[in-house]
Order: C-alpha cells, then structure tokens, then sequence
C-alpha cells in the first residue's frame, strides 16, 4: 500500500498554484521567434575590437547573437558570466556565402570564428547580470578588445 503524506503533496500544489504563468511561447523555445543581435569582431584596418562594445539583453527571450569576423584573422568569442546565465539551444556555423556548414548542440564557453565567417549562437537568457568578462584572447583583452553584456 502507497502512503502519500499531506505535507509534501501540499507544498507542491501549493507552489503549482502560486508560481508566474511563463507565457506559452516563452516556455516553449520552438514558439519564440528569435531576437537576432550582431557584435562584429575585428575590422577592416586590423582594429581588434568588438562592436558593438555593450549590449543589452532580456531574460526569458530566445537570441541569436551573430558573430561576424570582418577581421583577417581568427577571433575567439567568450564570456564564461554569459556561458553560464544562459541555455543554449544551438550554434550555428556559416561559410563566407552564408551556407550554414554545421550545427553544434550543448553548453557553450568560447566560440572561434574563422576570418570572413559568421557563426550564430542561439541562446534564451535565463539569469540576469552584467557580464563584462567578454574577450578573444588575454593579449587581445589587454589591448582593448572587450565588451561587455548585460541580462535584465
């Protein structure tokens, strides 16, 4: 014979009937048409940097933060406060032409992304913060090339 005690069977209807409705297409990420939002990397002239430097984000809302390389040369894209304030649905790799050429499932912690190439990083934020620890490289961050993300 199965015993179910009242307490924690009351608790959890308890917190059933006082937890915020999520609006139906923000708990399902197959409903949610997707914020796209674009930092470029690198520049023509051979400017490490990313622009742009600051965003702003919403938690509960699926992105699709496009990372454009107009560099001539690899940069890496990583923000460990974002990484973990955040499910990723997916990564996708793009060719010169557009093509996407793969897509990767899983956590994120740094992206590198090919010069000329674009890579999209689709990811619902789950956790607000400011997260200024947004680099390429140690050398790159120390000359400059940072930015800073902020959850509200």
């Amino acid at each position: 014979m199965t015993v179910i005690h009242p307490r924690p069977l009351a608790r959890a209807v308890f917190a059933m009937l006082t937890m915020t409705a999520l609006p139906a297409a923000a708990a399902d990420l197959t409903k949610q048409e997707p914020v796209t939002v674009t930092i470029r990397l690198g520049g023509m002239e051979g400017q490490h940097r990313f622009t742009p430097d600051l965003l702003t984000l919403e938690a509960g809302k699926l992105y699709t933060l496009r990372l454009e390389n107009a560099g001539t040369q690899p940069y890496y894209f990583g923000s460990p406060g974002l990484a973990d304030a955040v499910y990723t649905r997916k990564v996708v790799a793009k060719d010169a032409a557009g093509k996407v050429v793969a897509e990767i499932y899983g956590p994120v912690r740094r992206i590198e992304i090919s010069a000329g190439h674009t890579v999209e990083w689709w990811f619902l934020p789950v956790r607000t913060g400011r997260f200024d620890d947004v680099t390429s490289t140690k050398k790159l961050a120390e000359a400059g090339m940072r930015a800073t993300i902020e959850v509200k």
